[in-house]
């Protein structure tokens, strides 16, 4: 079977402080850079550089300082909510203690689910809470995808608040959307990709 061709001559750099927005219709790649740019799918030509270094050379010394949120939530629905925060957390080198945990899920709304299963979260408070890993387990990039999908105007409004925070540490975030991010950052740019 032969593969299409999503995108070509796309180029980049970002540095700290900077968010890039990915636009295009369904079907044209946005998804499939994300998962480039965090090393789960090599490009076909190209290169993709870390700090100078390209992706390739550094393999697992790259993921430290980065964090995917993808359409799935990558979560188990036996877990409560504090459990999948807690275990997920570990799972990346970072013990979040009991207090710490009930903060970073204060911040994102979900006080009240703190012990419900994860089976029992409506689709926003599931991605309300793969996104309070990133405030848990912090790196230096973030790579979003539809991130604010299935989110009300408040959850949308959060979400947008800790993407700036994160922006205003000196973080860089690349966000695949189709809503509009509402960043207080002034250092975001856009890259329109077509179908």
């Amino acid at each position: 079977m032969r593969g299409r061709l999503l995108f070509e001559h796309l180029s980049f750099v970002l540095c700290p402080g900077e968010c890039l927005e990915l636009r295009g219709p369904n079907g044209s790649g946005k998804t499939s850079l994300l998962r480039m740019l965090c090393g789960l799918l090599p490009p076909t030509s190209g290169a993709i550089f870390w700090r100078g270094d390209p992706l390739t050379a550094l393999r697992e010394a790259y993921h430290p300082f980065v964090r995917y949120v993808g359409h799935g939530y990558g979560m188990k629905d036996e877990l409560t909510t504090m459990e999948n925060l807690r275990v997920s957390c570990a799972l990346s080198g970072v013990e979040l203690s009991h207090d710490e945990a009930r903060d970073v899920l204060d911040r994102l709304t979900l006080s009240r689910e703190v012990h419900l299963q994860a089976r029992y979260l409506s689709t926003g408070q599931r991605r309300r809470l793969a996104l309070a890993r990133l405030i848990a387990s912090p790196a230096q990039l973030w790579l979003l995808d539809e991130v604010f999908s299935g989110l009300d105007e408040s959850a949308m409004s959060v979400t947008a608040s800790i993407v700036d925070d994160h922006l205003a540490r000196g973080g860089l975030a690349v966000v695949a959307t189709h809503h509009d991010l509402r960043l207080a950052a002034c250092s975001s740019r856009r890259i329109e990709l077509a179908a």
